[in-house]
């Protein structure tokens, strides 16, 4: 899981995991996203796909216009999935949880 690092004296040094500072989990941190200025900020893949969309949300909080509008109401839509557990439901879950990761 984590990739041996070969330092400048030569020696093979094993790589710690990297912990998600938003949930914890714990990934090898070659997957995971890290923040330009904050190296030790690490974030994983469904953090950083769920921090991404709530900057989208915050941008276009800016703007107007068609399609603004109708990603606003696809996270009204998905906010209402949510709420009613239909993304845990043994039938439409797995189809409403794949179109939200493809969704704005």
């Amino acid at each position: 899981m984590s990739a041996p690092v070969v330092p400048a004296q030569g020696r093979r040094v094993e790589q710690p995991p990297g912990q998600c500072w938003c949930c914890g989990s714990i990934d090898d941190p070659d997957r995971m996203v890290q923040l330009g200025n904050h190296p030790e900020v690490a974030l994983c893949r469904p953090c950083a796909r769920w921090a991404a969309k709530e900057a989208w949300e915050i941008e276009d909080r800016d703007r107007t216009g068609f399609l603004v509008s109708m990603r606003d109401r696809f996270r009204q839509l998905r906010r209402g999935v949510i709420h009613r557990n239909w993304h845990q439901h043994s039938v439409f879950g797995r189809p409403l949880r794949w179109l939200g990761r493809r969704l704005p």
